[in-house]
């Protein structure tokens, strides 16, 4: 393991992002280029002490979930990915893995649609980015530990998007789509260890998620409309579309309304007031 090498390539990569392009406010005052540490530590779940560390040159070697995560955050391409893997003394990711990085003409067309809510999902439906529009409108992923950054992980064993609203009809169709999309991703991933332990997890924790899982059922990520119950413009039906990046089988998805639509203005207003709770 090269420390000091490491420890330089990660203050460079975190000196290079800003915090809008990972959906965290900018906030007025900072001095800092790039993140803060804090905010590194934030989007991938781990310690500031062990950031802090890692960037002095003295922290103990990472695994490779942690470098996972870690490279995720700083947004890194794929032969960046791969130095800081070697730097630590460990393999890089191989083929037949899910691709967890997101690559730069991905984020660059995040960047030109800025003014719709959008994130991108792995082949497993990890939250791997969102923009600051998606935070004020679904919720702050970055709440979520990284570990759990998974919307299939929150519907079965977490909170899952306490926002959405479904009928009950829906709910049921929906949760038996979503066990679908991720068992075709095992078709795909077989070799995956996350996505093992990922599924193993499910099976064991929830017993809805086991029966679905059982059922044999296969699908994709697929548009549809969403009723978002946001808690400061109440009810807002949105069309939510989807768009696969064949190459990694990652998907945006994307929230939009009708212009001239009570849905439209309130995403408008987002757009000025992010992820701030007014209180009254």
């Amino acid at each position: 393991m090269n420390r000091a090498e490491l420890a330089s390539v990660l203050r460079t990569a975190r000196s290079r992002i800003k915090p809008g392009d990972v959906g965290l406010p900018s906030g007025q005052r900072r001095q800092v280029p790039g993140l803060r540490r804090e905010e590194v530590a934030q989007l991938a779940g781990l310690s500031v002490d062990y950031i802090v560390r890692l960037e002095q040159g003295r922290g103990p070697k990472p695994s490779a979930h942690v470098l996972g995560a870690l490279t995720r955050a700083l947004r890194v391409n794929d032969e960046d990915r791969d130095l800081v893997f070697r730097l630590s003394g460990c393999e890089p990711p191989h083929e037949g893995y899910v691709p967890m990085l997101v690559g730069s003409s991905v984020l660059r067309t995040m960047d030109r649609i800025s003014a719709r809510p959008m994130l991108v999902l792995s082949a497993k439906s990890d939250v791997l980015v969102w923009n600051p529009l998606a935070a004020a409108l679904l919720g702050d992923f970055s709440e979520w530990p990284a570990a759990h950054r998974n919307l299939i992980w929150q519907r079965f064993l977490g909170t899952g998007l306490d926002r959405v609203v479904r009928t009950p009809e829906e709910e049921e169709d929906s949760a038996a789509h979503c066990v679908g999309c991720l068992r075709t991703a095992q078709s795909r991933y077989p070799e995956d260890p996350d996505l093992v332990r990922l599924v193993a997890e499910l099976r064991a924790g929830s017993a809805r998620f086991d029966d679905l899982w059982r059922a044999g059922r296969s699908g994709s990520i697929r548009a549809t409309t969403a009723t978002i119950d946001h808690p400061e413009f109440g009810l807002l039906t949105l069309d939510c579309d989807t768009l696969l990046v064949p190459d990694t089988g990652q998907t945006f998805v994307i929230y939009s309304a009708p212009p001239d639509t009570p849905e439209a203005s309130a995403l408008d207003l987002m757009r000025i007031t992010g992820i701030e709770r007014f209180s009254y």
